[in-house]
C-alpha cells in the first residue's frame, strides 16, 4: 500500500513540473515587452558648432628699431595711449651724429673739388682757344693744339667725374641724416602699447633682424577670436554666421560676434587638422582683453517652431539582430529632406509600430520632422526595458512545497 503511494506522489510531482515547465516556456515566449519612451513635440532646433580660440586685436604692430645702440629714453609704458607719429622711445644718438657730420665734410670736399675743376676747365679753354687762333697763323705747331685740346677734354672729364662725387657724398649725406633721424622711435598708428620689451640703458642690436621693442594695438574697441575648428565641423561654417562666446574673466556673460573669415589654411598638430576661424567682436568697454582663451559656440543653422523628434528614436531598431552594428542616421543640413529613416510609434494596446519619416535639420537632441505620420504628442520608442514582468506560475496540487499524504499512522 505504501508503495502505492509513493509511486502516486512521483507522478504528481512529475506532471507538476512538466506544467510548470510548459508554463514558463509559453510565458517568456508569449509574453509583451516593455518600452522606454519619449514625446514628439515642437519647438527650436538650433545646430551649433564649438570651438575655442584666442582674442587678439584686429590689427596690432610690432614697433621695432631699424639701427642699433643703447636705448636713452622710453617715453610710453604699458597701456599708454599714442598717436601716429608720437615718439614712443630713443637710442643714443651721438654715433650717428659724428656720421652725419663726416658725411657733411666729405660733400663739402668734393663741392669743393668741384670749384677747382670748373677753373681748371676754364683755363684749359682759353689756351685750347688761344692755340686755335695762332695755329691760323703758323705760329705754332699742331701738336701744341692737339696737346691744348686734350688737356681741355681732360678737364671737362675730370669736372663731370668731380659733380658725381658730389651726388655720392650728398646720398651719404642722406643716409646718416636717416639713420640719425631712426634714433627716434615713433609709433607708426594710433593705438594703446600692449607690450614693452626693452627698458633704458638696454642695447639693442639690428645686424641681422629688426628686435621687437614695443606691441601697439591699433583699437582694442574692434577685436577679434581666432578659432581652431575641426575639419570635421569646417563645412557647416560660413562668413557672416552668428557667434557666442565665453571666457574665464566673465563666465556668466555670454559675447556675441560675427564669423568674418574662414581661412583655407590648414593647420595640422599631431595629426589633427583644424582651419582658423575669425569671429569680429565689439568690444566699447574694453572687457575684452588680447591672449584671452575664448570657449566659442557658432550657429551653423535654425529652425523655430517645428515638429522635432528625438535623436534617440533614431537609433532605436527592435529588429535590430545581436552582434549587428546599428546603422546611425546621416545628418541633414539645411531645409532640404534627408535620407529617409524610420521610428517606432508606441499604439494604445503597447505595442509599436515602425513609421517611415524624413527629417531635416538636427543636433545632439531633436531632429526636424519634414514628412511623417506622427505629431507632436506621440510617444516613440527610444529602448527596450531590460526587466519583464512574468505572471504567477499556478499553484501545484496539494499545495505547499509538496504532496501530503493521508491514512498513516501518526
Amino acid at each position: 500500500m505504501r508503495k502505492m503511494y509513493w509511486l502516486l506522489a512521483l507522478l504528481i510531482l512529475g506532471g507538476s513540473g512538466f506544467v510548470t515547465y510548459r508554463y514558463w516556456s509559453a510565458s517568456e515566449h508569449n509574453g509583451k515587452r516593455s518600452y522606454v519612451t519619449e514625446s514628439v513635440d515642437r519647438g527650436d532646433i538650433v545646430s551649433v558648432v564649438t570651438a575655442t580660440g584666442t582674442l587678439n586685436p584686429v590689427t596690432s604692430v610690432q614697433v621695432g628699431t631699424y639701427v642699433s645702440g643703447p636705448i636713452q629714453a622710453i617715453y610710453v609704458d604699458y597701456n599708454s595711449n599714442v598717436t601716429k607719429g608720437q615718439r614712443v622711445a630713443k637710442i643714443d644718438p651721438a654715433p650717428f651724429q659724428v656720421k652725419v657730420r663726416k658725411a657733411e665734410a666729405s660733400l663739402a670736399n668734393a663741392k669743393a673739388k668741384v670749384d677747382k675743376d670748373q677753373a681748371d676747365l676754364a683755363l684749359k679753354k682759353l689756351t685750347l682757344e688761344r692755340n686755335a687762333q695762332l695755329i691760323k697763323r703758323n705760329l705754332i705747331a699742331q701738336n701744341d693744339v692737339d696737346t691744348a685740346r686734350s688737356d681741355y677734354d681732360q678737364a671737362r672729364a675730370q669736372l663731370a667725374l668731380d659733380a658725381a662725387a658730389v651726388q655720392q657724398a650728398e646720398a651719404d649725406l642722406q643716409d646718416a641724416s636717416i639713420n640719425l633721424g631712426y634714433t627716434d622711435i615713433s609709433s607708426p598708428v594710433d593705438g594703446v602699447v600692449v607690450s614693452r620689451n626693452v627698458d633704458v640703458g638696454q642695447t639693442v642690436a639690428a645686424s641681422f633682424q629688426t628686435p621687437t621693442l614695443f606691441l601697439i594695438a591699433k583699437d582694442l574697441t574692434k577685436m577679434q577670436v581666432d578659432t581652431s575648428v575641426s575639419e570635421s565641423d569646417i563645412g557647416a561654417v560660413q562668413p557672416d554666421q552668428t557667434a557666442n562666446f565665453t571666457v574665464d574673466a566673465y563666465p556668466h556673460k555670454a559675447f556675441q560676434g560675427r564669423v568674418k573669415q574662414v581661412r583655407n589654411a590648414p593647420i595640422t598638430v599631431q595629426n589633427v587638422v583644424t582651419y582658423d576661424v575669425v569671429i569680429a567682436v565689439d568690444n566699447p568697454e574694453l572687457q575684452l582683453k588680447p591672449g584671452m582663451t575664448a570657449t566659442v559656440t557658432i550657429t551653423t543653422a535654425r529652425r523655430d517652431g517645428v515638429v522635432r523628434v528625438p535623436v534617440r528614436a533614431l537609433r532605436f531598431n527592435p529588429e535590430h539582430k545581436a552582434g549587428e552594428a546599428t546603422p546611425r542616421p546621416s545628418p541633414a543640413t539645411g531645409g532640404h529632406a534627408g535620407p529617409k529613416t524610420a521610428v517606432w510609434l508606441l499604439q494604445p494596446d503597447g505595442q509599436i509600430e515602425k513609421v517611415d519619416v524624413h527629417l531635416g535639420l538636427r543636433n545632439d537632441q531633436f531632429a526636424e520632422l519634414l514628412s511623417g505620420d506622427i505629431k507632436p504628442g506621440d510617444e516613440v520608442a527610444v529602448a527596450l526595458k531590460t526587466g519583464v514582468a512574468r505572471p504567477t506560475p499556478p499553484s501545484i496540487p496539494g499545495g505547499g512545497g509538496g504532496p501530503r499524504f493521508g491514512g498513516g499512522r501518526r
